[in-house]
């Protein structure tokens, strides 16, 4: 009953002030998005809890489900296998393998579960708290591990590392056929170490010997040349909402003429930071619609920003490429939909869906999709992405001769 309560009270909290709400996580292709909710409940009470919301939840707009399940298949398989197996089993490995299956068998790509240490990683990864690394947002690409950015003033960009490098091996072992993630594992390491990288230029290939240190990696950095203001955010995070204002006041307090927002290879992030990002440019308009199905029923819940706009009115351009996923398509849909910008790039990744993080006992997680949200014109971009009102690519030629044909464009979008 207290978490219905719980719930009741959130849904009012959401009526008295958007700016008040409790961020969701939107999570992209490599990692997404939004504020965990924890729910720590008593195995005892918690079954009772369970079966109370089933049968009353919807009246409250909760989500109910089927408390029961039977797991006697489960002890069944690990009867067999401890009885029989020529080894040592891993009892919480095991569990871990169960949990893990069981939340991949819903189906869903976003919805998957985290170990304590992945959860761990996850957060960090998020905050921008990675400890010691090269400083570079790495991707897949063509099934490559690829250096999607290279982080300002960090090992990696002083090293001589770009955009669009191949990462062939580390520390001279081929990582084909590796995730993002077991890559990601091994070029970190304690500050002061080095990783040597042999990476894949074109048809050029070369090593770097990099030495590792603690990565800056602030969500938003800006700029201001000739009247021109670029705020580059890399993802939506806790202080993204604010680093963000900040540079837009520098802005006004400099007289920018017109403005470029980068979301180039931002994979998403808080709800809430997309809401607060998208509100310097829009007041008191909607910037995203989230519907829930319950039971046959749709829960609609409206997201609009604030009355404090400060960059409204002054001519912007949204970058976008197909990196752009989630919290980023929240913003630049907004500002498409709303006519307060332009779109300039590629056609974004095309995320449209809200994911929950929930803790679990032990410190694992889940991470639930939730919702489905729409732009202020109604439609859900999933697997469609949203596409630019100028189309401008950038090939790896481009980067390797440092120029920014999208760059160009956007300027020439705003008469520059």
């Amino acid at each position: 009953m207290k978490r219905i309560k719980a719930k009741i009270k959130a849904k009012i909290t959401k009526h008295i002030s958007n700016h008040q709400l409790k961020a969701k996580l939107l999570t992209p292709s490599v990692f997404f998005v939004s504020f965990a909710l924890a729910l720590v409940l008593g195995y005892s009470a918690g079954v009772y809890h369970y079966n109370v919301e089933s049968a009353i939840g919807p009246v409250f707009g909760v989500k109910s489900h089927d408390a029961s399940i039977d797991m006697s298949s489960l002890q069944e398989t690990y009867n067999k296998l401890a009885a029989n197996f020529d080894g040592t089993l891993d009892k919480n490995a095991l569990i871990q393998g169960a949990n893990r299956g069981m939340v991949a068998a819903a189906g869903d790509a976003y919805t998957t579960y985290f170990s304590p240490s992945e959860a761990t990683d996850f957060n960090n990864n998020l905050s921008g708290n990675i400890g010691g690394g090269i400083g570079a947002e790495i991707g897949l690409k063509n099934d490559k591990v690829t250096i999607n950015r290279p982080l300002a003033d960090n090992p990696a960009i002083k090293a001589g590392l770009l955009a669009g490098d191949v990462i062939l091996k580390v520390n001279d072992e081929s990582i084909a056929g590796w995730t993002v993630d077991q890559a990601v594992a091994v070029i970190r390491g304690e500050a002061g170490t080095t990783v040597k990288l042999t990476i894949q230029r074109g048809t050029d290939i070369k090593d770097y010997t990099i030495t590792r240190a603690i990565i800056n990696n602030p969500s938003v950095y800006s700029t201001i040349v000739n009247g021109l203001g670029t705020i580059t955010i890399s993802r939506f995070d806790g202080e993204t909402g604010a680093l963000a204002k900040v540079a837009a006041q520098d802005f006004v307090k400099q007289g920018v003429k017109s403005v470029i927002l980068d979301l180039r290879y931002n994979g998403g992030g808080y709800v809430s930071a997309a809401v607060d990002v998208a509100g310097l440019w829009l007041d008191n308009q909607v910037i995203v619609t989230e519907r829930t199905g319950t039971n046959g029923t749709t829960i609609k819940d409206t997201l609009k920003s604030g009355s404090d706009a400060i960059l409204k009115g002054i001519p912007t351009v949204v970058l976008v490429n197909g990196e752009s996923a989630s919290a980023s398509e929240i913003v630049a849909g907004a500002l498409q939909d709303n006519k307060a910008a332009k779109l300039v790039g590629e056609k974004t990744y095309g995320k449209g869906s809200v994911q929950e993080p929930l803790q679990l006992s032990g410190g694992a997680e889940i991470k639930v999709t939730v919702a489905r949200w729409y732009t202020p014109n109604g439609k859900n971009i999933t697997k469609e992405g949203i596409t630019p009102d100028v189309t401008a690519t950038l090939t790896q030629t481009d980067i390797n001769n440092s120029v920014d044909p999208q760059v160009d464009a956007a300027k020439k979008a705003l008469g520059l």
